[in-house]
């Protein structure tokens, strides 16, 4: 979740540099050759099967789209902010999916959560003032596409194993990418400092490759519904990195609306918990 968290940061340095499509490109890029030896620890023979690509190309595309989103919205705002709109809202609207795509009635302590969140979530936004072209309406899309994509991944995980899954996404990705980025001389990394390659290292490695692996590997260990009640933690990390690395400012609707969106994923997950007991 620290690792998680401190990714924000990382990518408010990267935009102070070189283009989205050039920094989106060489992110996913390394993120392919850090998962090499997360292969060969896991010992898995790795296979791409033609009913796995209908959930892997839609995922890299979506996650090209959240790199661009994200990378606008702390381009434009505090990467603090942004950690916390993301991972608090993002999960909200994963769940209203849910209820939505597959019609299911939840029970009455979610509603009650989801009706918090969506409060905490307009709270962080500043609803009244929110216009298209501002760093809160790029992390909504950001929250938005990163619903979509928790409910591409937990699918996929019936035909292609979660690491394998992670790997050719960052693969389809980097192709993608690299059509995008070849116009904006792709290359000018190499005329990049210590403090570029810093957080762009840190971005594809550890906030990524590193802190997935890390997440499933926990998720086996601990059952997916407790591993993910530690998501709960990545937007103070985000907030805490952000401040001590940046010196951004803590904003207080981002401070208040994050904690009331907390209590409704609260809710929302101790409630699913106790439907998993039963």
């Amino acid at each position: 979740m620290f690792l998680w968290g401190a990714g924000w940061p990382a990518l408010k340095v990267l935009t102070y540099e070189l283009p989205l499509e050039v920094v989106s490109f060489w992110r996913f890029f390394l993120m392919v050759f850090a998962f090499l030896p997360i292969l060969y620890i896991f010992k898995r023979p790795l296979v791409l099967e033609k009913k796995a690509l209908i959930y892997v190309i839609p995922s890299a595309v979506l996650n090209v789209l959240f790199m661009v989103f994200a990378f606008m919205g702390v381009q434009k705002g505090f990467a603090g902010s942004g950690g916390v709109i993301i991972t608090t809202l993002s999960p909200v609207l994963t769940f209203l999916l849910v209820s939505l795509v597959f019609k299911k009635h939840p029970p009455k302590m979610q509603i009650i959560g989801l009706l918090i969140g969506f409060v905490g979530g307009l709270i962080m936004l500043k609803v009244t003032s929110l216009h298209f072209d501002g760093a809160e309406f790029y992390f909504l899309l950001c929250a938005l596409d990163w619903a979509v994509l928790t409910l591409i991944a937990q699918r996929s995980h019936v035909v292609i194993h979660p690491i394998h899954y992670s790997f050719f996404i960052a693969i389809f990705a980097t192709i993608i990418l690299f059509f995008i980025a070849l116009p904006y001389d792709i290359l000018a990394v190499k005329n990049q400092g210590l403090h570029f390659w810093g957080g762009l290292l840190y971005l594809a490695v550890f906030g990524q490759t590193i802190a997935t692996t890390i997440y499933f590997i926990a998720s086996g260990k601990l059952g997916s519904a407790q591993a993910s009640s530690y998501m709960f933690l990545v937007p103070i990390f985000a907030l805490l990195t952000s401040t001590l690395l940046l010196g951004e400012v803590v904003e207080v609707h981002i401070l208040l609306g994050g904690s009331t969106t907390l209590v409704g994923l609260y809710l929302i997950n101790r409630s699913q918990q106790h439907i998993l007991k039963k």
